[in-house]
């Protein structure tokens, strides 16, 4: 048992790029620590428990949810993510998921309920809204606004990625849409609120993945205009539009460290903001002191918003035609 009762003890489900970018944003988390990793690849879990020194490497998921870690990183492919979080919450483990957190709302419907009968923490690792700068864009509108936000445009398109890269495997939940989409998806819902319809226009890659897609969305509060791609390069900037003025957050914004705010009467002002530690430590740091607060469901990532992220991602793109195997 750890002497620090303010500890919060990690294990690692996947060690990839994002548990990569998960333990450097853990290095700027006050009492946080890896204990444990595992990984299909031993010799990736053997790799990333030297680089970032892990004292133990578990040669499988039961053996890592059998050691006493008090929270989970679930950084697999989407295919995988309900059957590990289902298990590690059945193993009493607080869990938080890299998005998308399912394929599709009834898998993470099951994950929700598992979270339930277990009384732990589940959350949708969703990172924007942690970041110093979008924080400070929230305040500085409530003092000097531009009004209620009407419309968001917003995407990303990256043609960079190498064949090899999850994102084109129809198996592993690939695609645009899911793999990049959940950005977009989290910024029209918490500016324009509840979901009321989607339309979708994009192509279809060989694999049966979206390569590229526009889908705009209609909410309770204004409409959204998004893009997803994986053969056209964008920009992966973001538009916040009111009556009184809009919003530039600048690429990357799902990384945002600046923003421009444009006044109806002239004035422009820039909010500049860098992030430490790679930005993956804020939206950890709210997961522990959730943990330890107790409470069993984020306020700024609610289960609510997590099921709307994920019906607006499922409508836009089965729209497609873009199935997974099991569905």
């Amino acid at each position: 048992m750890s002497a620090n009762p303010d500890l919060i003890r990690w294990g690692i489900v996947g060690p990839g790029r994002a548990a990569g970018r998960f333990a450097q944003g853990l290095a700027g988390v006050s009492d946080a620590a890896l204990l444990a990793v595992w990984g299909r690849n031993p010799d990736r879990a053997r790799e990333y428990a030297r680089s970032f020194s892990v004292p133990r490497i578990a040669l499988a998921i039961d053996e890592l949810l059998a050691t006493p870690v008090d929270a989970v990183y679930v950084a697999t492919h989407p295919d995988t993510h309900a059957a590990f979080c289902t298990a590690a919450l059945d193993a009493g483990k607080h869990v938080l998921c890299e998005k998308p957190a399912a394929l599709n709302v009834r898998q993470l419907e099951s994950i929700l309920a598992a979270a339930r009968r277990n009384d732990r923490l589940f959350m949708e690792a969703m990172k924007p809204p942690f970041f110093p700068l979008y924080r400070e864009l929230r305040a500085h509108l409530a003092a000097d606004p531009v009004g209620p936000v009407g419309f968001v445009r917003a995407g990303h398109s990256d043609s960079t990625l190498s064949p090899d890269y999850p994102l084109h495997f129809r198996e592993l939940g690939g695609g645009g849409i899911l793999g990049i989409g959940p950005y977009e998806a989290f910024l029209a819902l918490d500016w324009l609120g509840p979901l009321k319809r989607v339309q979708t226009m994009g192509r279809l890659a060989p694999a049966g993945v979206d390569s590229f897609a526009v889908f705009q969305s209609e909410h309770e509060r204004g409409m959204a205009q998004l893009h997803t791609g994986l053969d056209l390069l964008s920009l992966g900037d973001a538009l916040l539009c009111a009556p009184g003025g809009y919003v530039h957050i600048h690429a990357n914004w799902w990384n945002p460290a600046r923003a421009t705010i444009h006044y109806l009467d002239g004035r422009e002002v820039l909010l500049d903001k860098p992030f430490a530690h790679g930005g993956f430590n804020y939206e950890t740091a709210h997961f522990c002191d959730l943990i330890r607060s107790g409470q069993r469901e984020s306020p700024e990532i609610s289960h609510a918003l997590s099921l709307a992220m994920a019906s607006l991602l499922q409508q836009a793109r089965t729209a497609l035609g873009v199935h997974f195997p099991g569905e």
